[in-house]
């Protein structure tokens, strides 16, 4: 019982050093970050960006998974207040791992060159 009520109060300051990060002056707000994700998993994907792997995508997927699913190995209904431990553990690993992860991409992301599309000329041959 003390080792969960310790992962408890550690997934709580976990989240709320994570808001604090993403709060703070000058930080990227948390809709940028949310709107980052899906340029963070293809510049991954494709090999441009280095500072998350495939396999981290997928873990955190994964543990986005685990809480709105409704299978858990530590039932609300049959454990109360007491089951949302390991939902709180997890809640808090996402969001740490979601800033961290978002705030290196996007100090990344503002280093590159943006690509400008070229100009297409009506009636010029593409191909």
């Amino acid at each position: 019982m003390a080792s969960s009520t310790w992962l408890r109060w550690d997934a709580l300051r976990s989240l709320v050093t994570a808001v604090r990060a993403s709060t703070r002056a000058g930080s990227p707000g948390l809709l940028t970050r949310v709107a980052a994700l899906p340029r963070l998993t293809l510049a991954t994907v494709r090999g441009d960006y280095r500072g998350a792997t495939v396999r981290e995508l997928l873990i955190l997927l994964g543990a986005v998974a685990y809480v709105v699913s409704p299978v858990d190995l530590m039932p609300e209904a049959v454990l109360g207040v007491f089951g949302l431990g390991d939902d709180a553990v997890v809640v808090g690993w996402v969001a740490v791992t979601v800033v961290n992860l978002t705030e290196d991409f996007l100090a990344w992301e503002g280093t590159r060159p943006h690509r400008r599309a070229p100009d297409v000329v009506p009636g010029d041959v593409i191909g």
